[in-house]
C-alpha cells in the first residue's frame, strides 16, 4: 500500500506571471490527506479556494486556465506537474495574483524549492486509478490524440510534430515518474516567432524574456519585427543563431520541446483528481487535448468509484484452486459453483467462477435463452463466504454450511454463458460460535449484477 504524501513545511517564492507580467508570490504548504492539490488566491477578499480539478478549465489558449465562481488561475501546469515529479499528493498553494510565476519556464524551480522542505509520507492510502483498458479521446480539429493503456507504474511519451523546418518531429519519454527531476523538470517552454509577434501584439507574455521561453525563429525577421522584438525583451541586440533560436540561450536537450509538451501532459493530467496507474502515449499534444483527456479521465474515475466495481487480477495464481476448495467445502458438482479463490483476510474472501453453457441449470432456465438462476447467483455467494467461516476451523472437512438468513436481495444485471462472475464478501460482524453474518457482492462485464445480507452457521457433521 502506496501511503499519500505531502511536503514538511511551507516555502515560498516569487516570480512574474508570463502573460499578465505581474510580480506573484506562490506559497506552497503541507495539506492534509486527501486534499488533493487547491489553489488559494490571498490577494482576494475571504482567500476563496480553487481545486486542481479539469472541471474548472475555462480556456486552453497559452496555457491551461481554471475559473471557479468567476476566481481563475492561470497557468498552474508547470507546478502541477513539479508536484507530481515529486510525488507529493496534497498541498495547499497560496498565491498573491491569479497567474502562477513562469520562473525559467520550466518546472525546475518548484522542483527544488519541494526538494529543500522535503516530503513526507501520511497517514492514509493514495488514491490510485489503476488503467484495465485503453482510453483515447482525439481532437478532430487538430488530429491532437492521447491513448491510456495498462501498465505496471505511471508513464508518459510524447510524439510531437510542427511541421517546421526549424523544429520537426521529435519524441520524449518518461518510463518512472521518479525520472522527472532529472530528465524533465528543466525542460523550457517555448513559442514560434509568429506566435510570438501575435502574441506581443496582443499584450501578452509581458512577463517574457529569452531566459524563460525559447523562440524558434520559423519565418524570415523583417528589421520591424528584430526592433520590436528588442523592445519587449529589453535587449540591445537580438540575433539568431545557427540552431534557429533566437539569441545565446543554450538547449538543455535536442528534444527539449518534446520534453516540456510532456511536462505539460503530466501537469494538465494532474487535474484528473487521481493518481494514474497506466501508460500515456500523447500525440501532437497540447493543453486543449490534455484537459479535454482528464476531463474524461475524471468522469470515468467518478463512475467507477460509485459503482465501486473492485478490479482484480484473474491471470495471477489463485490463493486456492478447485482441488483446494472441494478440501474445505462439502459441496460437490453439480451444485460446486465456484472455481477459485484469489484473495482472503480475516474479514473478507473473493472467489471466481467461469459461467460456461455446460451448466445443468441452462437446461431449463431458460430454452434457447440461456440465463443463470439468481438462486444460484445468491447461492454462489455463500459458497465463497463458506470458504472463509470454514477456514477458522482446523478441520473444515468435517463441518457443513447452513443458511440461517438472506436479506436485502437485489439483481442488477443479467449472468449469461461467457461471463466470469467476481464474488466478494465481507463480514459485517465478526465470525462468533460459527455464525458468519456478510455482505455478499457479485460482479460480472464490469457491473455489479447482485447483493444481498447472508447469514450462515457450520456445524459438526452428526
Amino acid at each position: 500500500m502506496v501511503k499519500q504524501k505531502t511536503i514538511k513545511s511551507e516555502i515560498s517564492l516569487i516570480g512574474v506571471g508570463l502573460h499578465t507580467g505581474k510580480e506573484v508570490k506562490v506559497t506552497f504548504k503541507p495539506a492534509p490527506v486527501n486534499n488533493g492539490y487547491t489553489f488559494v488566491r490571498v490577494d482576494l477578499e475571504g482567500s476563496p479556494i480553487i481545486e486542481a480539478d479539469a472541471n474548472y478549465v475555462v480556456n486552453t489558449q497559452r496555457g491551461t486556465n481554471l475559473e471557479k465562481l468567476g476566481v481563475k488561475i492561470q497557468t498552474p501546469e508547470h507546478v502541477l506537474a513539479a508536484f507530481v515529479g515529486c510525488d507529493v499528493d496534497n498541498v495547499i498553494i497560496e498565491l498573491d495574483a491569479s497567474e502562477l510565476p513562469i520562473m525559467d519556464g520550466s518546472a525546475k524551480f518548484f522542483v527544488e524549492a519541494i526538494e529543500k522542505v522535503g516530503v513526507e509520507e501520511q497517514d492514509a492510502k493514495r488514491n490510485v486509478y489503476v488503467v484495465k483498458e485503453i482510453i483515447s479521446f482525439t481532437d478532430e480539429a487538430t488530429g491532437s490524440e492521447i491513448i491510456l493503456m495498462p501498465s505496471d507504474e505511471y508513464q508518459v511519451t510524447a510524439m510531437v510534430d510542427f511541421g517546421t523546418k526549424v523544429l520537426g518531429t521529435q519524441n520524449a519519454n518518461l518510463k518512472n515518474i521518479a525520472d522527472f527531476k532529472t530528465e524533465i523538470a528543466d525542460s523550457r517552454t517555448f513559442s514560434f516567432l509568429h506566435e510570438l509577434e501575435a502574441l506581443l501584439d496582443e499584450g501578452l507574455i509581458k512577463g517574457g524574456d529569452l531566459n524563460n521561453a525559447i523562440v524558434y525563429v520559423d519565418k524570415e525577421i523583417s528589421e520591424k519585427t528584430m526592433n520590436h522584438l528588442k523592445v519587449a525583451f529589453g535587449k540591445e541586440d537580438i540575433s539568431v543563431k545557427p540552431n534557429g533560436i533566437l539569441d545565446n540561450l543554450t538547449l538543455h536537450y535536442p528534444n527539449e520541446a518534446a520534453r516540456h509538451k510532456l511536462l505539460d501532459v503530466i501537469g494538465d493530467l494532474a487535474l484528473i483528481g487521481s493518481r494514474i496507474q497506466g501508460k500515456v502515449i500523447a500525440n501532437k499534444p497540447g493543453h486543449f487535448v490534455n484537459t479535454q483527456f482528464a476531463k474524461k479521465m475524471s468522469k470515468i474515475i467518478k463512475i467507477e468509484q460509485r459503482n465501486q466495481i473492485p478490479y482484480y487480477d484473474l491471470h495471477k495464481e489463485p490463493l486456492m484452486d478447485i482441488h483446494k476448495i472441494m478440501s474445505i467445502l462439502p459441496h460437490r458438482p453439480p451444485f460446486l459453483f465456484i472455481d477459485r479463490i484469489i484473495e482472503m483476510s480475516e474479514s473478507h474472501v473473493v472467489g471466481m467462477k467461469n459461467v460456461t453453457m455446460n451448466e445443468s441449470f441452462f437446461v431449463g432456465h431458460f430454452p434457447e435463452a440461456p440465463v443463470m438462476p439468481g438462486v444460484i447467483i445468491v447461492e454462489a455467494m455463500a459458497q465463497t463466504g463458506g470458504i472463509l467461516v470454514l477456514s477458522t476451523v482446523p478441520d473444515p472437512e468435517n463441518y457443513l454450511t447452513f443458511f440461517m438468513k438472506i436479506d436485502n436481495v437485489k439483481f442488477k444485471n443479467k449472468v449469461l454463458p461467457g461471463d466470469t462472475l467476481i464474488f466478494k464478501c465481507d463480514l459485517i460482524t465478526p465470525i462468533r460460535r460459527g455464525i458468519c453474518h456478510m455482505q455478499a457482492n457479485a460482479y460480472a462485464n464490469g457491473k455489479l449484477v447482485a447483493q444481498a445480507e447472508l447469514m450462515a452457521q457450520i456445524a459438526r457433521k452428526q
